[in-house]
């Protein structure tokens, strides 16, 4: 595939991609004998990881970290579990935090339609 379709199929800049692949978030992408980028279904699956991953709220210094370390092969799985043990931890608490704020918005939006309410009972009243 190559780059502008990667970057339509996972919705993401062709820019984003090559930075990606420079700052080592995928592996290197192959290129044709004319430079283009030719990403392999490998390739796409780091995309989607990746995409995935920065969606949650990983950094890239973590996920440059995490493909660092997966590139160390096997050895590494302990290491690997634990990086991914703690970000999963810390989306736990940001996931805490969030609905703590929902649930303020939620108040709040609900006090406007008492008063809205009270105030059209006053008009129509």
């Amino acid at each position: 595939m190559t780059i502008s379709e990667v970057s339509e199929k996972y919705d993401l800049p062709a820019d984003t991609l090559r930075y990606y692949e420079k700052v080592g978030l995928i592996p290197p992408v192959t290129r044709r004998e004319s430079g283009v980028r030719d990403y392999s279904p490998e390739d796409c699956g780091w995309v989607e990881f990746i995409k995935c991953m920065r969606g949650a709220g990983l950094s890239i210094e973590t996920l440059t970290r995490y493909v660092a370390l997966y590139r160390k092969g096997n050895r590494t799985l302990k290491q690997r579990k634990q990086l991914l043990l703690d970000e999963r931890d810390h989306l736990q608490a940001r996931i805490k935090e969030m609905q703590q704020v929902l649930k303020r918005l939620n108040y709040k939006i609900n006090m406007y339609e008492e008063r809205i309410v009270t105030c059209e009972k006053k008009l129509l009243g």
